[in-house]
């Protein structure tokens, strides 16, 4: 049966973002260097880049697709026009919008009406693979306090970033159970099953 997942890049200090995100630096303030791992040893970290866009759909709340402030109808993301999901996205936001078709097998559906009807057609969409929880932070933990992730995937940076937008601020109750530990010089990847 498929899962719910999620990959997020995390400081040391449980940032997924630095502080001061704008359509400049939508990482924030230091925030493009939790990433170096993806970059600077893709082949070591080979089997966690993969994981990440397997899945058969993905759910990302409107920042991630768009950044902070003013909705702008013209933009595509920030992935360029083949971005690298190459399956169908779903946009939570208050703002209907026509679903956005890019190059690769990628389209964005903008969804009005919630996590859950989000879950709903992801899961339709994906078939028999799995629905991954892109992010962002606030995404995640709504979806983290609903209960509806099965599989959290940490990949955590060595660095501090000290502010910005921190990842498990305002989730209660969370029980994970580690079940896979790897990384290397930039990176440590925690496997973790949610526990019902």
């Amino acid at each position: 049966m498929s899962q719910v997942t999620c990959d997020l890049t995390i400081s040391l200090d449980g940032f997924v973002a630095g502080p001061n995100q704008s359509l400049a630096d939508p990482l924030g303030e230091g925030g493009e260097l939790l990433h170096r791992w993806q970059f600077e040893e893709p082949e070591s970290n080979a089997a966690e880049r993969e994981g990440i866009l397997a899945a058969g759909a993905y759910i990302m709340g409107r920042n991630m697709f768009a950044g902070p402030g003013a909705w702008d109808e013209g933009w595509r993301g920030w992935w360029g026009e083949d971005p690298p999901y190459h399956a169908p996205v779903f946009v939570l936001t208050h703002h209907a919008r026509e679903p956005l078709e890019m190059q690769g097998g990628t389209t964005f559906n903008f969804v009005t009406d919630g996590i859950e009807s989000a879950l709903a057609q992801a899961r339709k969409a994906a078939g028999s693979k799995d629905v991954a929880i892109a992010g962002g932070a606030q995404t995640v933990r709504e979806y983290l306090s609903a209960g509806l992730i099965d599989e959290l995937r940490l990949h955590i940076s060595p660095i501090l970033l000290g502010a910005g937008e921190r990842l498990l601020d305002g989730v209660a109750n969370l029980k994970l159970e580690p079940t896979e530990v790897s990384g290397t010089r930039l990176v440590t990847h925690v496997r973790y099953r949610v526990i019902r």
